[in-house]
């Protein structure tokens, strides 16, 4: 079900008009729907209790880096989200979000010795292994703060994931994770140092991924290496398969979420039953897109319409430092005008005030637009405001977050004077 809809030709967040959010907030503007949130969200959670067992629940690590406002984090939190972070920053907002750090996998190949020791002063659940320099780095560490650190290694599992180049990370060219037939000596590795615990294995083989199948490979893999260590004597107590299934930007099919859960744990109960006797093991996954991906738009509006020789530009305010995503993947995303005219349609290209050719948000839209109406970015929900940046200083966005008939500001608008409040001229 899409949480944005016309009502009387009026785009709609829930049972709020856009036009009225935009008309109190301003634009450029992020608009979440807390109720899409939730039901993205519940798709995993509700998926891992129908087919879990129950000494060793699934747990849904939601990946911080896909949206990691303090409000997002508080809703899926409250309904028992986990969460994949990727640095001491984003764990340090799943804490002032009021989240539980015991429930936070830390991801990431340069972790430094300062984010170690704030996760492990945090109690993090896990750490995800890349190489074994970190390894031996975390056991140093923990050495020295007098505990011991749960690790699982991020294996490489060589699979391709089938999607763009710049986010597909489970190949061996990838920077990611450790190459699988080093993995095996790794885990002896750490099995022998003395501030490392051993809780499981990790695998990421990409984001966008439409099709399950390569997922489903991932795992195929990664049961071999368990194995292998099972039989030196090395238990692990989870398997986290990653990412979770990509989404719908433009006529995409992704497979449904309860149906890639129920491929996954029809393997996982085979490979038990077979090899352990039914012996359960926690699964864990890291969803970021796919739960807030499509729970969220970008509004704008059209300052000028502009027509050079044979082409139309549809000038907005909303630019590539909003949302990056167009500029750096080529990326599309559905436009929609918030208010349907009955007026004729003509193509557009649709641009911000940034001086960079490379300043589009769409191209060869057709739109029946008039200068001043707004436009709502689809599916900007995941890697939106994350990635937003000040060039021009151009300052970032408000969000606000839509709670059926209420409407929330959990970012306020940059103003110019915060850009530069931490900067100076020589004396």
């Amino acid at each position: 079900m899409t949480h944005f809809a016309y009502r009387d030709n009026i785009l709609c967040a829930d049972h709020v008009p856009l036009t009225d959010i935009a008309r109190q907030y301003g634009t450029p503007l992020y608009v979440y729907s807390k109720t899409a949130l939730t039901e993205n969200y519940l798709a995993y959670a509700d998926a891992l209790k129908k087919y879990q067992h129950p000494e060793t629940p699934g747990l849904v690590c939601f990946s911080v880096k896909s949206n990691s406002n303090l409000a997002v984090l508080k809703i899926l939190g409250d309904l028992g989200s986990g969460f994949d972070i990727v640095s001491g920053g984003e764990l340090s907002r799943v804490i002032a979000a009021g989240c539980d750090p015991r429930k936070a996998i830390f991801s990431g190949v340069g972790k430094t010795k300062e984010e170690i020791r704030f996760a492990l002063e945090n109690d993090i659940l896990c750490f995800n292994i890349e190489s074994p320099a970190e390894l031996n780095r975390i056991n140093e560490i923990a050495g020295e703060m007098g505990t011991t650190a749960p690790i699982s290694f991020r294996v490489n599992p060589d699979v391709d994931a089938k999607t763009h180049p710049y986010i597909s990370t489970g190949l061996k060219e990838n920077k990611f994770g450790v190459a699988f037939d080093e993995a095996f000596d790794c885990y002896k590795t750490a099995a022998a140092m003395p501030n490392i615990r051993i809780t499981g294995i990790d695998c990421h083989i990409g984001s966008q991924l439409l099709d399950d199948g390569p997922l489903l490979e991932a795992f195929d893999r990664l049961v071999i290496l368990v194995d292998r260590l099972s039989e030196a004597g090395i238990e692990l107590h989870h398997i986290d398969i990653g990412g979770g299934i990509g989404i719908a930007y433009h006529e995409e099919k992704p497979v449904a979420v309860p149906d890639y859960l129920a491929r996954l744990y029809t393997r996982i109960n085979a490979w038990r039953n077979k090899q352990y006797g039914g012996k359960p093991i926690q699964l864990m996954l890291e969803p970021g897109r796919s739960i807030s991906g499509n729970a969220g738009v970008l509004l704008t509006e059209v300052q000028y319409l502009k027509t050079n020789t044979d082409k139309n530009y549809a000038i907005v305010d909303a630019a590539m430092n909003d949302l990056m995503r167009p500029a750096l993947y080529d990326a599309w995303h559905t436009v929609l005008p918030v208010h349907k005219r009955e007026m004729a349609a003509a193509t557009y290209d649709i641009v911000g005030p940034i001086c960079e050719s490379g300043d589009w948000l769409a191209k060869q839209r057709d739109l029946a637009v008039t200068s001043g109406d707004l436009l709502a970015i689809m599916s900007a929900g995941a890697y939106g405001m994350v990635m937003a940046s000040n060039y021009n200083t151009r300052g970032k966005a408000a969000e606000v977050i839509v709670d059926h008939e209420q409407v929330h500001l959990v970012r306020r608008r940059e103003s110019a004077e915060d850009l530069f409040a931490f900067e100076k001229v020589l004396p």
